[in-house]
């Protein structure tokens, strides 16, 4: 989820996928809390939110709700889909795939419990501090078209800052770390089949192996999250935009290859694939992260608030100056939003930067969805609406109008839960705003934090100006041009609730429905098939006797779809990597499916069978000896019960 591209369908797993929570409550008074959840999915949809606020009051009646818990995605773009109740999030992921919602609010679920259940006393530290070389503004022209003013206040055109948490219990010992960073997790691009949190997750998976030395990835006591932030117009494929058939650079208002247009213009990273790419962005944010772990010692005290709100975001009327107002729209999205962008092409001949509409497409649109009310066409201007998505109902609503916006306070240290992707230029008004708010209720020292892709999922935010120029950023703001100042005003209200103790007063609307779209599915699991002379788990391909550090061990497996495992366990892998122990003459695990040296691939012929490919790419740090491979799945066949299975290879050899 995340490139909206019908090829990417998902065929296995490079890494799991983990959900991290946090709970902050004063020790004065345990009913006063706050939780941040920081989950590896493309983004919180309202389905999962409402869904898990559900179950949280079913748990623990009224201790957690929308009012006090975050829910953050750290948007990778190599994740499940099929986790979202309105039209336009279901196009692509071809429906609402129940397994993979049921997993990420049960996973959610389990975060928040694990971290409820395991709460002590403690000690909580912030530091800054730049993370160089690992982002770049894939939107350049539009940043430009802010005012000259305003960029001088800045160094650069993306936000460097890194915000670091560091947890420690009163007894010495280190519990977690949150930090929040501004980088599009698009390191694997929309070629990539297989599952994994992507360069943000991979910063997670290394902070974690080394606080949780001697245990398996994701079951280790420490909790280390590398939450979003205001990556709306940010890249990690610091290479820049070019041709890939001429190697020219692409770097212009529509990212237009003069041979194959757009489909030909990408950006890459700094490695010779995309799995390297990913691995050097996410060690330079590792590393940051590390170094400003060991040296944060400003302690972060005071009382904890929250502040929520629901509002109609296609009916905000904001104040622009002394004497004019401004609105927002219903939500549409524009040409622009078709042609994607440099980290992912979209599709036929959009393009960025589009101001006029195509009288193709028009009728195209007229003929297949609706044509757009003039009073949605004027609110959007300079936008040429492609799809108007606040005009249009079935099979369900397209689009949201009433989303939530939130802000939970740890003593000086305020975080605003912003629902979708804001640019750099744009978020930092916001901070400027919420600063002076707090500062004229005399809270002069706040930390302002932005978390992105939180609660609910609107797509990107940008400037009035950027939004002028209408490349991707600006094609996908939902709400129409004065979307940024409607947020300004809305979270200004925000932090004047909580600095005048009155949040519980804010007016609200009722809470959006959860919409009946759990019949809506294009990718159902039919059957499984094997060969009649195999078992599921047989070996169709063994490994061979003996690798060396640096090689590929590789084990083909008759298989099942994966999907059946995701509704018949929990802490379940695919696979192990287990090394023999000549002393207590057992199998030990020393790798699961979500450490980076593993793979699992799934593949379905046209008679339903599977085969599952296990691959363990061996570290020049592995411990010499004998070792086996295990593969472990649950197969679903015509007329009988789900059945778990497994299968191993012969054991074998590693020297170095």
């Amino acid at each position: 989820m995340g490139y909206a591209s019908m090829d990417q369908s998902g065929a296995g797993m490079i890494s799991r996928q983990y959900c991290r929570a946090f709970i902050f409550a004063d020790p004065n008074n345990s009913t006063q809390r706050v939780v941040f959840v920081t989950a590896e999915i493309g983004m919180i949809s309202q389905r999962v939110r409402l869904a898990v606020m559900q179950q949280l009051k079913n748990r623990y009646g009224d201790l957690y709700g929308p009012d006090n818990v975050v829910l953050s995605g750290t948007h990778t773009h190599s994740g499940p889909g099929g986790y979202f109740q309105y039209t336009i999030y279901m196009i692509s992921s071809r429906g609402f795939i129940k397994p993979s919602f049921n997993a990420i609010v049960n996973g959610i679920l389990e975060s928040i419990a694990t971290a409820h259940e395991n709460m002590v006393k403690g000690r909580v530290f912030i530091n800054k501090g730049l993370v160089e070389n690992t982002q770049i503004n894939r939107s350049p022209l539009s940043y430009l078209n802010n005012p000259e003013s305003e960029r001088l206040r800045y160094t650069s055109n993306t936000d460097k800052e890194m915000v670091l948490l560091k947890m420690v219990a009163d007894n010495g010992q280190e519990i977690g770390m949150l930090s929040w960073f501004a980088i599009h997790p698009v390191s694997m691009n929309n070629t990539n089949l297989h599952t994994s949190s992507d360069n943000i997750g991979y910063a997670a998976y290394l902070f974690e192996e080394e606080k949780n030395k001697g245990y398996l990835t994701g079951k280790g006591p420490y909790v280390a999250g590398f939450a979003s932030s205001n990556l709306g117009d940010v890249s990690p494929n610091i290479q820049g935009p070019h041709c890939i058939n001429t190697g020219d650079s692409c770097e212009n208002l529509n990212n237009y290859c003069p041979i194959g247009g757009t489909k030909m213009c990408i950006a890459k990273g700094p490695g010779k694939d995309m799995l390297e790419s990913t691995q050097i962005i996410g060690r330079n944010i590792y590393l940051k992260a590390k170094e400003l772990y060991s040296t944060a010692f400003e302690e972060i005290n005071g009382p904890i608030h929250s502040a929520h709100q629901w509002v109609d975001m296609s009916n905000i009327t904001v104040q622009l100056n002394a004497t004019h107002t401004g609105k927002t729209c219903k939500p549409a999205l524009g040409y622009s939003f078709a042609a994607g962008t440099m980290d992912g092409p979209g599709m036929f001949n959009f393009t960025q930067g589009m101001i006029e509409g195509n009288s193709f497409w028009d009728a195209v649109r007229d003929a297949v969805l609706t044509r757009p009310s003039k009073e949605t066409e004027e609110c959007h201007k300079p936008k040429p609406i492609l799809i108007p998505t606040g005009e249009l109902s079935k099979p369900y609503p397209w689009h949201p109008n009433i989303i939530d916006i939130q802000i939970i306070t740890v003593g000086s240290l305020a975080i605003l839960a912003l629902p979708g992707e804001f640019s750099y230029v744009l978020s930092f008004f916001i901070y400027l705003y919420i600063c002076k708010e707090f500062e004229s209720h005399g809270k002069t020292e706040m930390n302002v934090v932005l978390s992105g892709l939180c609660n609910i999922y609107t797509h990107y935010i940008a400037t009035y100006e950027e939004y002028q120029i209408q490349r991707y950023e600006g094609a996908s703001t939902l709400f129409g041009p004065h979307t940024l100042s409607a947020y300004i005003q809305l979270y200004r209200g925000l932090a004047k609730a909580i600095a005048e103790g009155t949040a519980r007063d804010l007016p609200n609307l009722p809470e959006p429905p959860i919409l009946n779209v759990t019949d809506l599915t294009f990718l159902p699991i039919i059957r499984d098939a094997k060969p009649l002379d195999r078992n599921y788990g047989d070996v169709l391909q063994d490994v061979q006797p003996k690798y060396r550090m640096g090689e590929v061990a590789e084990v083909r497996f008759v298989g099942a779809n994966p999907r059946n495992s995701a509704t018949n366990m929990t802490n379940f892998t695919f696979l192990t990597v287990e090394k023999y122990d000549n002393t207590s003459n057992h199998w030990k695990v020393m790798y699961n499916d979500a450490s980076w040296d593993t793979r699992f691939t799934w593949q379905k012929d046209i008679w339903g069978r599977s085969t599952s490919i296990v691959q363990w790419h061996i570290s020049n740090n592995t411990e010499p000896g004998t070792y086996r491979i295990q593969y472990f799945g649950h197969s679903k066949e015509l007329l009988r019960p789900i059945r778990s299975f497994s299968g191993s290879s012969l054991q074998f050899e590693v020297s170095g």
